[in-house]
C-alpha cells in the first residue's frame, strides 16, 4: 500500500504565532496524531505526509497513494474539504480520523472510511476488515484504550527543522469537566497515561533523530495524574534531562491547582519545564460556577500566577468572553487582571458551543444555537446566542482585545513578567544561524519599521537594566506581540445580528 497522510493547513490563530515564526522562517508544530498513526500501520506500506502548513499538496501526491489518510479540528475544516475535494476528483479512496470528524462524520460524505475515537482500538479493525477484502465505512468505540502500548511517533516523515516545537503526549483525559470543553466527551475524566520507560523511550526517540529545543506535551492536562507524576515520571524525566544535559525545554497545559503543590512545581521546574498554559478564563465567580470551572474558584488567582511565575514558569494563559453570567464590568474585569498578572500571552475569546460540549448540548436544548463551531476563539463570532446585549458584546470585545495588544499595554506586561518571573534553572544552549538571522529580523521589524517601535526600546531597556539575562525572553515576547497585533487587525468584529435571550 501507498499511504498519503495529510494534515490540512490551520489559518492564522492566536495559537499559530504565524507573524511571530516568520522571524524564524518556521511553523509551530507537526501532525502528532498522524505520526502516532503511521507508527501503527504495516511496517512494509510505503508512507508519506504532507504537513499543508509547511508545503503544497500536489496532486502527484494524490495520485500515488492508495489511500488518503486525513485528520484535522474544527479550525481547518476549509482546508480539509478542500483536500476531500481534490482526492475524490483523482479517484484516491479517504480515511479520515481526529476530533472534528468523530462529533460529525455525517458531514462528510467524501469520505470513504472513518476512524472515530482513539485509533489504538479503532483503525486495528479497519487494517484487519481492509485484510480481508470487506472494510466497512464507520468505525468507532465506547472504550477508551490503553495508551501505554501507543507506539513510538513516526519521526522519520517529518522535515524537522521547518517546526520550531515537537509535539509529545503524556496522558490523555481531564478530571474536571468544564461546560464549554469537549475533551472528556473525547478521552474520558480519568487520566490514562503512559509507562514512565514508554514516555522516556520516546524521547530517547526525538534526541536520536537530531531534535534538540522546545518541546510541547500536548495533554489535555499533564497534572491529571499528580500521583504518578510525582512517584515516577518526574523524577525519572530529571534524571533524563540532567544526564543528557537538558536538550529539550518543555511546555505543556495545566490547571490552576499547580500553584497549590510546591513538590509537583519543583519537580516540573526541575525536569525542565519552562511554559504553561492555564485556563483561567475569567475572574467572575459567577461565571466559573455556571460553566463548572470550580478549581479556579475560591482562590486568589492572581497570587497563584504570581507564584508559579516566581517559581520559574512561564504562565501563558486563556481567558473567555460571553458567559450568560457575564455583566458590562466583566471587560474592565478581565482587563485588570491581565494586566496586574504579567502574562504576556493572555489568549482572550469568545465563548463558543463545540461539539461534544455539555455547553453544545444545553444550548441546543435552549434553542440558542446558530452555526457550528469554527475553532477559532478569536474570530470576532459567536456560534449561539448570548444573554448580554450582542452589540455591546462585541463592542466591549473589541475594545479589549485592542486594549490588551496595544504596544504600550503588552510592554507593560512584559515589564511586569521580567519582575515577577525567577527562573530556577538556566539551560545553555548554543545559538545556531537561524537564531541570529530571527533576533536581527526582529530587531528590523519591531524597532525600526513599525510604528510605535519607542515601547520596544524601553522595554529592552528595561530588561538589560533590571534582568539582563530576560533579554532572549523578553525579544521572542515582543515577536509574539507583534503577531497577537496582526490577529487583531484582521479580525472582523460585528454584532451577531440576531436576537439576544
Amino acid at each position: 500500500m501507498n499511504i498519503l497522510l495529510v494534515n490540512p493547513k490551520t489559518p492564522p490563530t492566536f495559537h499559530s504565532f504565524k507573524y511571530a515564526l516568520k522571524f524564524i522562517r518556521k511553523t509551530i508544530s507537526p501532525p502528532l496524531g498522524l505520526l502516532t498513526v503511521s507508527s501503527m500501520l504495516p511496517q512494509d506500506w510505503n508512507r508519506k505526509l504532507v504537513d499543508m502548513n509547511i508545503e503544497m499538496l500536489d496532486d502527484s501526491d494524490i495520485r500515488w497513494a492508495d489511500y488518503v489518510f486525513i485528520t484535522g479540528m474544527d479550525i481547518q475544516i476549509d482546508y480539509f474539504r478542500e483536500v476531500l475535494q481534490r482526492c475524490r476528483e483523482e479517484g484516491t479512496r479517504i480515511v479520515a480520523g481526529g476530533p472534528m470528524v468523530t462529533f460529525e462524520y455525517e458531514n462528510f460524505p467524501e469520505v470513504d472510511h472513518f476512524i472515530l475515537n482513539e485509533a489504538e482500538i479503532t483503525l486495528p479493525r479497519f487494517l484487519e476488515d481492509l485484510r480481508n477484502g470487506n472494510p466497512q465505512r464507520v468505525y468507532s468505540t465506547d472504550s477508551y484504550p490503553d495508551i501505554s502500548k501507543t507506539p513510538v511517533p513516526d519521526w522519520s516523515l517529518l522535515k524537522k527543522k521547518k517546526y520550531y516545537m515537537m509535539n509529545l503526549q503524556y496522558s490523555r483525559g481531564c478530571p474536571y469537566n468544564c461546560e464549554f470543553c469537549s475533551i472528556t466527551a473525547l478521552n474520558g475524566r480519568k487520566p490514562r497515561t503512559k509507562g514512565t520507560s514508554q514516555f522516556i523511550a520516546e524521547l530517547d526517540s526525538l534526541l536520536d533523530n537530531g531534535w534538540k529545543g522546545s518541546v510541547f506535551i500536548v495533554d489535555d492536562n499533564f497534572i491529571g495524574n499528580r500521583r504518578k507524576l510525582k512517584e515516577e515520571t518526574l523524577p525519572a524525566l530529571v534524571n533524563w534531562s540532567r544526564k543528557h544535559h537538558y536538550p529539550f525545554t518543555f511546555s505543556t497545559e495545566v490547571s490552576i491547582n499547580l500553584a497549590d503543590d510546591q513538590r509537583l512545581i519543583d519537580l516540573m521546574v526541575e525536569a525542565g519545564f519552562k511554559t504553561i498554559f492555564v485556563g483561567i478564563e475569567t475572574p467572575n465567580e459567577e461565571s466559573l460556577r455556571e460553566c463548572g470551572k470550580f478549581h479556579n474558584m475560591n482562590r486568589d488567582m492572581l497570587d497563584s500566577v504570581r507564584k508559579l511565575q516566581n517559581n520559574g514558569l512561564i504562565v501563558t494563559a486563556g481567558f473567555i468572553i460571553g458567559f450568560d453570567n457575564d455583566t458590562d464590568s466583566v471587560f474592565e474585569q478581565q482587563e485588570n487582571f491581565i494586566q496586574r498578572s504579567g502574562i504576556i500571552s493572555a489568549m482572550v475569546g469568545l465563548l463558543k458551543a463545540p461539539h461534544g460540549s455539555r455547553l453544545y448540548e444545553r444550548l441546543r436544548r435552549e434553542g440558542r444555537l446558530l452555526r457550528r463551531n469554527s475553532g477559532n476563539n478569536m474570530d470576532g463570532a459567536m456560534n449561539f446566542l448570548p444573554r448580554m446585549d450582542s452589540e455591546k458584546l462585541m463592542k466591549g470585545y473589541k475594545n479589549l482585545l485592542e486594549s490588551i495588544y496595544s504596544q504600550k499595554q503588552y510592554y507593560e506586561r512584559i515589564k511586569r513578567f521580567i519582575i515577577d518571573y525567577k527562573p530556577k534553572l538556566r539551560i545553555r544552549r548554543g545559538i545556531d544561524l537561524n537564531d541570529i538571522l530571527g533576533f536581527f529580523r526582529s530587531i528590523w521589524t519591531l524597532g525600526i519599521r513599525e510604528k510605535g517601535k519607542r515601547h520596544f526600546w524601553k522595554t529592552l531597556f528595561y530588561s538589560l537594566i533590571k534582568n539582563p539575562k530576560s533579554v532572549p525572553t523578553m525579544v521572542v515576547y515582543a515577536t509574539y506581540g507583534y503577531h497577537f497585533r496582526k490577529i487583531v487587525e484582521s479580525l472582523q468584529i460585528s454584532a451577531l445580528g440576531c436576537k439576544n435571550v
